[in-house]
């Protein structure tokens, strides 16, 4: 984002919160009729309204008050999301467009393009101050602020009425949030990254909701709602459950569209890899790696389920079970491809199974034995996890890596030092995803297995 666009608007939010509803009012009264969508909570105004210092345009975050009041500061200058509109117009973007049928000759004017890359919502819901050029911003996550904006600088505003009352979305929540990253970062009906598009030069769609929040990096208060040192195992659980669910409802959808068979379903690298002589082939030397599928038979990619599967065991093994007979028979459905109803009708019964989960999640009890005992199942299936593939690889990986951050800022540990070092070297060989080898993988998770915190109580549940 330019510096003119930060500075665009630098005067308090209350005030520009007044003159947005006014105007709002003011365009009603002359016959200019919002939507459904924006008869009850207003329109959407753009990132400006929250630049100023006194709001949350400040250069230093605030440990005196309930925000830090420099997230709109830390957005502008750190987060992707605020370049997300600009980098259609890079030159890998504008090759990409051409190589689409049709073509996309510009990118940042396409509304398949702008559905994730930009706040795309139609004009008679943008206020006067909003401007596609924000790229991913404020109201992406938290709503259309017309009709909260204002309120919600006031001494006695209450989150609830905000969200139930005046169109801000439930961030706090993290299955919602999850949903609401989803909403791109897996895809929904109306936005969608398909094999073309992944073929032509766009990301595969990976997602973890506690990597990417670090990594954004997050501009909030951690632990505020929930007051649990553990917060951030809880969001690994949560957001690998919402994603398995929203994915499976994806498989559902491409299953009875005309475009099936939708080749961005399966695992990228059972594909697209490095080929070596079949003696050194990891592939071609694992008798598990084509079980229940013919030889040359892409898999379906379940890196979204072979990690969470084993939280889930622990949480509710009942559940666990179900949805584990699910997805194995999915697994065995894709290896046929050809009666996509049954492909469809599977992965919707399964996301029904990984919903009730997800539930249960959200307010299961977190702590440092059930941390321990999580990290412990995932390395201890770490043939299984490897043999999978790169992408499972990549979620076991950024699986690990959360918890083990959660753990070492509650726990303290002797080794932290090596052990963090260790998991590093998993992400290494993660960096040419089409060299991928299940071997070394395995290898380097067993030195991590060796380095774990190995509680009594957590190695007992674990036999």
């Amino acid at each position: 984002m330019c510096i003119k666009s930060i500075l665009r608007i630098p005067y308090c939010a209350s005030l520009t919160a007044t003159v947005l509803i006014v105007a709002g009012v003011a365009n009603v009264a002359l016959g200019q009729s919002p939507s459904p969508q924006s008869s009850d909570v207003g329109k959407f105004n753009g990132p400006g309204a929250c630049a100023a210092s006194s709001c949350h345009g400040g250069v230093q975050p605030k440990n005196t008050t309930r925000i830090l009041q420099n997230e709109f500061s830390i957005w502008a200058a750190q987060d992707k999301h605020a370049r997300a509109y600009t980098v259609l117009s890079n030159p890998v973007s504008l090759r990409m467009g051409r190589m689409l049928q049709p073509p996309v000759e510009q990118p940042n004017k396409s509304p398949k393009c702008l559905a994730c890359h930009v706040l795309f919502v139609p004009e008679n819901l943008r206020a006067t101050t909003f401007k596609l050029d924000d790229g991913v911003s404020c109201e992406n996550c938290h709503g259309p602020a017309a009709g909260w904006l204002g309120y919600h600088t006031t001494k006695d505003w209450q989150y609830e009425t905000a969200v139930n009352k005046l169109g801000m979305y439930d961030a706090r929540d993290l299955v919602k949030r999850t949903e609401q990253c989803l909403t791109c970062h897996v895809g929904t009906a109306d936005k969608q990254v398909d094999h073309e598009m992944i073929a032509a030069g766009h990301p595969d769609l990976t997602f973890e909701l506690d990597s990417f929040s670090a990594a954004m990096p997050r501009h909030w208060k951690t632990n505020r709602e929930s007051n649990t040192p553990w917060f951030g195992v809880q969001e690994w659980a949560v957001g690998q459950a919402v994603q398995l669910n929203k994915s499976l409802q994806r498989v559902s959808r491409r299953a009875l569209s005309s475009n099936w068979p939708e080749y961005a379903e399966l695992d990228c690298f059972a594909c697209h890899h490095s080929l070596t002589a079949p003696a050194d082939s990891w592939r071609l030397t694992t008798t598990a790696y084509y079980q229940g599928r013919r030889a040359g038979v892409p898999a379906w990619n379940a890196s979204r389920y072979v990690v969470f599967r084993y939280f889930a065991e622990v949480v509710d093994p009942k559940a666990a079970e179900q949805m584990e007979k699910e997805l194995d028979h999915l697994a065995l459905q894709f290896a046929k491809w050809d009666r996509p109803n049954e492909i469809s009708s599977t992965a919707l019964s399964a996301a029904s199974t990984v919903d009730q989960l997800a539930q249960q999640i959200r307010t299961q009890r977190y702590d440092p034995d059930l941390t321990a005992r999580i990290m412990l199942k995932i390395v201890g299936n770490g043939e299984t996890i490897a043999n999978s593939g790169e992408r499972t690889a990549e979620q076991a990986t950024m699986a690990i890596d959360s918890l083990f951050i959660a753990y070492t800022a509650n726990t303290k540990l002797p080794n932290e030092a090596e052990l963090r070092a260790a998991i590093k070297t998993l992400f290494s060989q993660l960096q040419n995803p089409s060299a991928y080898n299940a071997v070394q993988f395995r290898a380097q998770l067993l030195k991590v297995q060796a380095l774990l915190p190995h509680s009594s109580q957590a190695a007992n549940r674990l036999r």
